[in-house]
């Protein structure tokens, strides 16, 4: 019991910001904030949620937009190929607190209406992009970046359809993954206008309902094997459309492959405000007085103390 002591300071530390929600949004280099969950709202192109905490079980309404998701009053304009930066940060504006788990970005036409009158809960989802671990070194996961400041990045198909789009960019968070239910899953969506005269679009085939893609028992949410480096890991929901360069061809089973793109560890776009535009974590919620970062020192591994934890608890 010792060595139970010795490292809950640092369990408890790697919980204190255990939750989070996405800033910042960039599209072509112009950055678009998020409200803080449940704080003051400002013009974006963001929804804001109610609470930064974690969603859990794969039937929970809040997969589709975050808890409580409430419409922007902007909405941005976009073309093909467009470069994509996401920005999550924790509840208190520090660096993001997680590093296992994949990262995928969804799309769902608005119709002839613009996403800030959409209403979310009648979307039908197709899939762009999805990361797991890292090319070459299958212990790291690539949503490890963010735990260093760094931003997930995605590409806007180069032959998707001119149209109003809610993009969907969602974190899963696997450290709790060996339980069923554990998964833990942080999913914003921001509302986007799409330029051009390209074609591109999804089949029926591969349109889904969030929630309604994803079953609890999935591989990919419920994984005992999540961390082992030598286990392959099943993405859950659809294959990426097949309309999209290397998409279409069935949901992968390793963490690195059929993505569209990768997140980088370089430092994430300065937030402006655009005007042209069951076990879960427990923490102290604080709230954030303004927009700047604050540093918070935890565990750089989190996930690496929880299993070592749990073994020298196992063997006293």
């Amino acid at each position: 019991m010792k060595t139970t002591s010795l490292f809950f300071p640092l369990f408890t530390a790697a919980y204190v910001s255990a939750h989070g929600f996405l800033r910042t949004v960039t599209i072509n280099g112009q950055a678009f904030t998020g409200n803080i969950p449940a704080g003051s709202t400002s013009p974006s192109i963001i929804r804001q949620i109610s609470t930064p905490d974690p969603n859990k079980g794969a039937d929970n309404v809040a997969l589709t937009c975050g808890p409580n998701a409430t419409a922007g009053s902007l909405v941005a304009n976009a073309n093909p190929g467009d470069a994509l930066t996401f920005s999550w940060k924790g509840e208190d504006l520090s660096n993001w607190p997680h590093n296992t788990g994949p990262m995928l970005t969804y799309m769902a036409s608005c119709g002839s209406t613009t996403c800030d009158k959409f209403d979310a809960s009648n979307a039908k989802w197709f899939k762009i992009q999805q990361v797991g671990k890292k090319s070459g070194d299958n212990s790291v996961w690539a949503q490890a970046d963010l735990m260093t400041g760094g931003v997930a990045t995605a590409t806007l198909p180069s032959n998707l359809a001119p149209g109003n789009y809610l993009l969907r960019h969602e974190i899963i968070a696997l450290h709790l993954a060996t339980s069923l239910g554990g998964a833990e899953f942080y999913p914003a969506c921001a509302q986007i206008t799409v330029g051009g005269s390209q074609t591109g679009a999804p089949q029926a085939s591969e349109l889904v309902s969030l929630p309604g893609a994803y079953s609890d028992n999935d591989p990919g949410i419920f994984d005992p094997n999540v961390f082992d480096p030598n286990a392959p890991y099943v993405f859950p929901g659809p294959p990426i459309a097949s309309f999209i360069s290397g998409g279409g061809s069935g949901t992968p089973t390793t963490a690195g492959g059929n993505s569209t793109s990768s997140p980088t560890a370089s430092s994430p776009p300065a937030a402006s405000s655009t005007t042209s535009s069951g076990k879960t974590c427990k923490i102290k919620k604080r709230a954030a007085t303004n927009g700047t970062d604050l540093l918070v020192v935890r565990p750089r591994h989190f996930s690496r103390i929880m299993r070592r934890l749990a073994f020298e608890q196992s063997i006293h």
